[in-house]
């Protein structure tokens, strides 16, 4: 998969994209080919970070969340380093009508040592000077940037799309129709420069070296 230098912004002079709240209306299932959802999807991602294992889980949750107001769906990811829990969170996505996913903010519950520790990088669209993200183009292609989070301070990641085609092989199946993403933290100066693979009909197949184990 593609790789860029840690310690740079790749995308810092590129002009970048955000979601228009006013683009409506929005749809709380998703059709976008790289990042669809419905209710009771699940994906499971597990890889070795650091000597140690890391599982992700991801479910589409029969609820919904008015943010900015704008009704999304609430999509729960939940992070285990070793078997222990270490984040929950709630995110907040719906569809425009051109098929971008838009990302409208999240509710972050950190732990450490099995207790609730803090809620760190939580944010909503529409709150302070916040604005909706974009987690997927409803076009995808090489080149593209945006915002995935923008809440000033708080989350600012962004995103760039760096190769298309690409194989992906999990031990949930081998994946060629792909969107390949960089993504980068001006918070951190970009010292942590992430890649993860999309897969038509499925969605998140790579997240940084974890790999895709079960979906349904």
């Amino acid at each position: 998969v593609p790789q860029s230098k840690p310690g740079v912004c790749p995308m810092e002079n590129l002009s970048l994209t955000i979601c228009d709240s006013a683009g409506g209306p929005f749809a709380t299932i998703s059709t976008n080919r790289y990042f669809p959802f419905a209710v009771g999807n699940k994906w499971v991602l597990e890889g070795d970070e650091d000597d140690e294992s890391v599982v992700v889980e991801i479910e589409v949750l029969d609820e919904t969340e008015e943010v900015a107001g704008v009704t999304t769906r609430v999509i729960k990811a939940t992070e285990y380093v070793d078997g222990e829990l270490i984040e929950i969170a709630l995110d907040f996505f719906a569809m425009a009508p051109d098929g971008t996913v838009c990302y409208f903010g999240e509710d972050v519950d950190n732990y450490e040592e099995g207790e609730l520790a803090n809620h760190d990088g939580t944010w909503r669209a529409g709150e302070d000077s916040n604005l909706p993200g974009i987690q997927m183009p409803g076009d995808p292609k090489v080149g593209q940037a945006y915002f995935q989070e923008l809440a000033p301070g708080t989350a600012e990641d962004m995103g760039e799309i760096v190769a298309k085609g690409e194989k992906f092989d999990t031990p949930f199946g081998s994946f060629k129709k792909t969107v390949t993403v960089l993504d980068t933290n001006p918070l951190d100066d970009c010292e942590e420069v992430e890649t993860k693979g999309y897969a038509q009909d499925v969605g998140l197949v790579f997240d940084d070296g974890k790999l895709l184990t079960s979906f349904e």
